[in-house]
């Protein structure tokens, strides 16, 4: 053993090191010398001492102690028997400490259970997690530009009664936010109109697709093998899986898909863009008037694609994204910054020796 001797050592170490220091007290040394060349406190050792002389064990007791507030054996015994009687029913320590106390037998927390039960190699079923799902990858057809990937679902704004239902339109790749509406009703004709207002907005409403709306009862091949013009994601909602609101979407030439169930992260764009708007603007829930929300968004619509910096997109507003001209924006500031740094430098340079 090198150094000092450590916290917590074994019954043997403690006998031999009682051992030597008894031969260097008969040696003519004393005591206290001895701890100091072995590196013992001379407290820790006296202790030592007077346990053998006692004839008590030198190994250390197991940690913990006898706590006042310790389980008592019959709450364990009660543990176990709601472990044998619940177990089916409550799959989880917490019901089945709650389930002691409904049942008026043990009063114990659920961490309790669960050392008790873990003590005596007793495991809960638990409930059966759902397997993981994987996400459907976007057709091979999409382009990462915008007008080819929008995001759309609705929100809520419950104190407009009238019409508390808003639909809006997000651009993937631009993050433009395209339109928006508001409905008293989710249904496929809200959906018709979003749609339709958003493809009117991006001038994507061609005459072929204008002659298709004259007749909606004209029938589209099912070999039709003609690229979409553009992927419309949402989640699973009833007026998005409606059987009218894919004979729409077919008609205009739109492509669905579809995320995965409870999984909001799959539509996270439109999500995002009605968090930011209810925590950037929270007037918007106090709004009872569909004319004054109608306005109001339409007004924050604006201004969030043409005056809001985007972080996603490198803070250039969606309609700099939209219309091409990010990239370059983006490139002017990098030389600005280049150039602005010389500025610095040059002029320090020359003004280095001034007071």
């Amino acid at each position: 053993m090198i150094g000092p001797v450590p916290a917590r050592v074994s019954g043997t170490v403690k006998a031999e090191l009682l051992k030597i220091i008894d031969d260097a007290v008969a040696g003519g040394w004393t005591a206290s010398r001895a701890c100091t060349v072995l590196g013992l406190e001379r407290q820790r050792a006296w202790r030592w001492h007077t346990r053998r002389q006692a004839g008590f064990a030198l190994d250390d007791a197991s940690s913990g102690g006898n706590p006042i507030h310790g389980l008592l054996e019959w709450e364990e015994t009660e543990i176990l028997a709601l472990f044998d009687e619940w177990s089916d029913t409550d799959r989880s320590h917490r019901k089945l400490a709650h389930r002691g106390s409904y049942e008026q037998r043990v009063w114990v927390s659920p961490s309790t259970v669960d050392r008790v039960l873990a003590r005596h190699n007793m495991h809960l079923a638990g409930r059966t997690q759902p397997p993981k799902s994987v996400k459907t990858p976007w057709p091979a057809w999409c382009d990462w530009r915008p007008n080819q990937l929008w995001c759309w679902d609705a929100s809520q704004f419950e104190r407009c009664e009238a019409s508390k239902y808003a639909y809006g339109i997000i651009d993937l790749v631009s993050r433009k936010w395209i339109t928006v509406t508001l409905t008293p009703e989710p249904n496929a004709v809200s959906v018709r109109v979003l749609f339709l207002k958003a493809l009117a907005a991006e001038n994507l409403l061609t005459a072929e697709l204008q002659h298709r709306l004259a007749d909606p009862d004209t029938a589209i091949p099912d070999d039709d093998d003609s690229v979409p013009m553009l992927l419309a994601i949402s989640d699973n909602g009833t007026e998005m899986r409606a059987g009218d609101t894919r004979k729409f979407m077919a008609l205009m030439s739109i492509a669905q898909h579809f995320g995965r169930p409870s999984t909001p992260t799959d539509q996270a764009w439109i999500e995002t863009l009605w968090g930011h708007l209810k925590w950037e603007h929270p007037h918007l829930m106090t709004i009872t008037n569909p004319a004054i929300l109608a306005a109001e968004l339409e007004r924050l619509r604006h201004h969030y694609n043409t005056v809001r910096l985007h972080e996603a997109i490198g803070y250039v507003t969606p309609n700099d994204e939209h219309e091409g001209r990010g990239d370059t924006i983006r490139a002017a500031r990098i030389d600005g910054l280049k150039i602005a740094d010389e500025q610095r430098r040059d002029w320090h340079r020359n003004h280095r020796n001034q007071p």
